[in-house]
């Protein structure tokens, strides 16, 4: 028997944003999947909802890839793939694989030579590189900084260093209950004249996205609080 596929199936970054992320083609591929993979079944259930599901949730088969349920290993996840039936792979928000732990279900699909289909959908990182203004033919996400406060700023430093010699877009995130600490660590560590963007609420209504030298911003900090936002750096 021929294996399944295994669709990447993006989720919308907001609660508010759910019709500006669905295609019709996502539309006609959760309504022809039973069996997902998911970060957060909760999360899950609700946007296929959202999304315009017909199929009982009650028919479904949904394996939670949360953070407690990673270390049993993968086997189990690919049972119905490997016996010919599709499966989704949803993340907890935007895209899958992406800043995300299903880049290793998307891994062991290709070990095992089963075919990988990608849906358009949002994406935090590239929604704010698009609007940032800056170098989008050449940029690193490094996730999240140290913690450590020296630590944080010498990588801020370094971060800097990068885009100012190779002219490479820095982008990176932090917990959105430490936003406001990071913010004032870059405005502490980096030049005046090198360019910040904050993006955040990408695609809610409460959305914030402005760039500016860390001059302009010292003179206006924003309040960043428990808001899901992504850092760019750029010196041109």
């Amino acid at each position: 028997m021929a294996y399944g596929t295994l669709f990447l199936i993006p989720v919308p970054l907001a609660d508010e944003a759910a019709a500006q992320s669905f295609t019709p083609y996502l539309v006609d591929t959760i309504n022809s999947v039973k069996e997902y993979i998911v970060e957060n079944e909760k999360t899950a259930r609700r946007f296929l909802k959202l999304a315009g599901l017909k199929t009982p949730q009650s028919e479904l088969v949904i394996h939670d890839y949360g953070k407690h349920n990673r270390d049993a290993g993968l086997k189990e996840f690919f049972k119905g793939l490997v016996v010919g039936k599709d499966v989704g792979l949803m993340s907890e928000a935007g895209c899958p694989g992406i800043a995300d732990p299903g880049a290793d279900i998307v891994a062991e699909a290709h070990r095992k030579g089963i075919k990988v289909v990608p849906l358009v959908g949002p994406s935090s990182i590239l929604l704010a590189l698009m609007a940032s203004g800056f170098n989008g033919q050449s940029f690193t996400f490094h996730g999240y900084l140290p913690i450590d406060k020296l630590e944080r700023s010498k990588s801020i430093k370094e971060l800097e260093s990068l885009a100012e010699k190779n002219k490479q877009t820095q982008l990176f995130i932090e917990t959105p209950f430490r936003n406001d600490s990071m913010l004032q660590e870059i405005l502490r560590s980096c030049k005046p004249n090198t360019r910040l963007c904050i993006a955040c609420d990408i695609t809610a209504p409460t959305e914030f996205i402005k760039t500016m030298t860390i001059g302009e911003w010292l003179k206006q900090v924003p309040d960043l609080r428990k808001r899901p936002a992504i850092f760019l750096i750029f010196h041109s």
